[in-house]
C-alpha cells in the first residue's frame, strides 16, 4: 500500500512557517489531486494547501493551530484503490510534554529578515492550548503591544469562526487595549476551554498551576526605543506592523543599493486614443476597466528581452541571470500601505491576458486575498505614480531585484510636431517614465537606455492594436 508524506509548503520567498488553520478533510475521506486538503496562516496571508496526490487522507501528523516548519510532514495520504477502506490510523499530533501541552515548532527566520527578532520572540516561546486559535501574526502584535492572554481570550473577532483578524487587534490596541470583560463577549463553551498562552518554560514537564488572574508586565527590553513625547499640539501615531516592515525594507534597499535615477517623457498620444476609443466596449464586454498599467507593463516586459542585464540580482560578488521575466505592480491598500503582486512570465501574456491578470491580482490585493505565490520571485517592479496624480517619482528598488520604474500621470501639452510641410504647434499627450536603478551593477548606460527604450516602446503603440 503506497504512503506518500504531504508536508509543509514553502509559501513564499521569507516565510519558513505556517500554521494550520482548520482541516478541510478528516482522516478516511478521499481526495484527489490538487483538492484543498487544510487551510494554512502565515504574516503575510492565509491560503489553502492543494493535496500532491489522489487518495485517501490516511494520517493528520499536526493539530488546528499548531506552526509548522516548511519541509515538516503535515500529513500522510495513501494512494492506493482500496485505501480509503483501509482501518485509519490513528491522527498523530504534536510531540507532547509530560503534562501533555503541544509544544510549538521553533520559529526559524532567514538571515537578515527584518521581521526576525519580533517573530522569534511572538513564535518561539508561545503556543496556544486547544480553544481559540490566533494566528502567528495576531500572537506576534499581542506580544509586541503588551496585550494579555486574558484579553485575547475576549477580544471580539471579525474574522471566518469569529477569528481575530489583525485588524481586529490593531483597532483594539488604537483604542488603548481597554479591559475586557468575561461577559461582554460570549465566552467559550465547556468543550472548548479558553486558550492560555503557554510560555516555553510553562511547556516544562511540571505539574500544572493555575493560570494568573493577571499575567504580570514583561520586562521592557533594552533596545526598545520609548514613545516620544508630543506637544497639546501633536498627535502620536504608532506604524502598524505592515508599515513598520516597509520601512525596514526601504531603509535596507537604499544600504544595500546606491541608487540612480534616468528620465524620460514620451509621447503617448496614440496610446491614449487608442484606449478612448476601446474601454468602454471592453468594460461591456469583459466587466472589468481597461487601465493603461497592462500597457505600461508590456513595453517594459519587451525592454527587459532587449536589455536582459536589467533582470538580475545580485549576490555577494555575483550577478544572478534571471529568465522569467516577472514583473511586480505595486497596489495601494485601503489602509495606505502599499503591496506588490508578481506578474509572472509577463513577456508571454498579450494584452488582454495582462489587463484580467493586473485587474485580478488588485482586486484581491485589496480583499486580502492574495496567495503566497502571488507575492513572490519578481524580477523587475513598476510603480504607476501616475494614478495619484503625479507627474514623477524616484522609487526604491525591490530588493533583491536591481531596478524599478515610475510612471507618471499623463498630461496634455503644447509641443513640436513635424511635417512634411513644416513644423507645427499642437497638443499632444506627455508622460513621465523615472527609471531607478541599482548602480552597482547597473550603469547608466544601460539604465539610460532600458528607459528610453521603454518609451520608444510607448510611442510607437500600434493604434491598430486588438484586445
Amino acid at each position: 500500500m503506497a504512503r506518500v508524506e504531504m508536508t509543509m509548503p514553502k509559501m513564499g520567498e521569507s516565510i519558513m512557517e505556517g500554521t494550520v488553520l482548520k482541516w478541510l478533510k478528516q482522516v478516511g475521506d478521499a481526495i484527489e489531486q490538487d483538492e484543498s486538503v487544510l487551510e494554512v496562516a502565515t504574516d503575510k496571508v492565509d491560503t489553502e494547501v492543494p493535496a500532491i496526490q489522489a487518495g485517501t487522507l490516511a494520517e493528520i501528523l499536526v493539530q488546528e493551530g499548531q506552526v509548522v516548519a516548511v519541509g515538516a510532514p503535515i500529513a500522510v495520504i495513501e494512494t492506493e484503490v482500496g485505501a480509503a477502506t483501509a482501518a485509519p490510523a490513528p491522527a498523530q499530533t504534536a510531540p507532547a510534554s509530560a503534562n501533555g501541552q503541544a509544544h510549538a515548532v521553533p520559529y526559524l527566520p532567514e538571515p537578515n529578515d527584518p521581521q526576525a527578532p519580533l517573530a522569534a520572540q511572538a513564535l518561539q516561546g508561545a503556543t496556544y492550548q486547544p480553544g481559540r486559535f490566533l494566528s502567528p501574526l495576531v500572537l506576534s502584535i499581542a506580544r509586541e503591544e503588551g496585550v494579555s492572554a486574558a484579553d485575547l481570550e475576549y477580544l471580539p473577532g471579525t474574522g471566518k469562526e469569529n477569528r481575530v483578524t489583525k485588524k481586529d487587534i490593531l483597532d483594539y490596541v488604537a483604542a488603548g487595549k481597554p479591559p475586557l470583560r468575561p461577559d461582554a463577549v460570549p465566552a467559550p463553551s465547556d468543550a472548548e476551554p479558553a486558550p492560555v498562552l503557554k510560555s516555553a518554560a510553562a511547556a516544562a514537564p511540571v505539574a500544572p498551576s493555575p493560570a494568573p488572574t493577571a499575567p504580570s508586565p514583561a520586562p521592557a527590553a533594552a533596545s526598545v526605543k520609548p514613545a516620544p513625547s508630543v506637544s497639546g499640539g501633536q498627535e502620536l501615531i504608532e506604524m502598524d506592523r505592515m508599515r513598520k516592515m516597509i520601512a525596514q525594507r526601504m531603509v535596507d534597499s537604499k544600504r544595500i543599493a546606491p541608487h540612480v535615477t534616468s528620465f524620460v517623457e514620451a509621447d503617448v498620444t496614440e496610446l491614449v486614443n487608442w484606449r478612448n476609443r476601446h474601454k468602454d466596449a471592453y468594460k461591456k464586454r469583459e466587466g472589468e476597466n481597461l487601465t493603461f498599467t497592462p500597457i505600461f507593463i508590456q513595453a517594459v516586459a519587451r525592454a527587459i528581452q532587449d536589455f536582459p542585464n536589467i533582470n538580475v540580482s545580485v549576490d555577494g560578488d555575483y550577478i544572478i541571470k534571471k529568465r522569467d521575466i516577472n514583473i511586480g505592480v505595486a497596489v495601494a491598500l485601503p489602509s495606505g500601505n502599499l503591496i506588490v503582486p508578481v506578474i509572472h512570465r509577463a513577456d508571454q501574456l498579450n494584452l488582454n491576458g495582462l489587463s484580467k491578470k493586473v485587474n485580478d491580482l488588485a482586486n484581491r490585493a485589496r480583499t486580502n486575498k492574495l496567495k503566497p505565490e502571488d507575492l513572490e520571485g519578481g524580477t523587475y517592479t513598476l510603480s504607476n505614480v501616475g494614478s495619484f496624480g503625479n507627474v514623477m517619482g524616484t522609487p526604491i528598488i525591490m530588493q533583491p531585484q536591481v531596478a524599478i520604474m515610475a510612471v507618471g500621470a499623463i498630461k496634455k501639452k503644447p509641443a513640436v510636431i513635424e511635417t512634411p510641410q513644416g513644423d507645427l504647434i499642437g497638443v499632444r499627450q506627455f508622460m513621465f517614465l523615472s527609471h531607478s536603478y541599482d548602480h552597482r551593477v547597473v550603469d547608466g548606460s544601460l539604465g539610460g537606455m532600458f528607459v528610453r527604450k521603454v518609451a520608444d516602446y510607448l510611442e510607437q503603440f500600434d493604434p491598430n492594436t486588438s484586445i
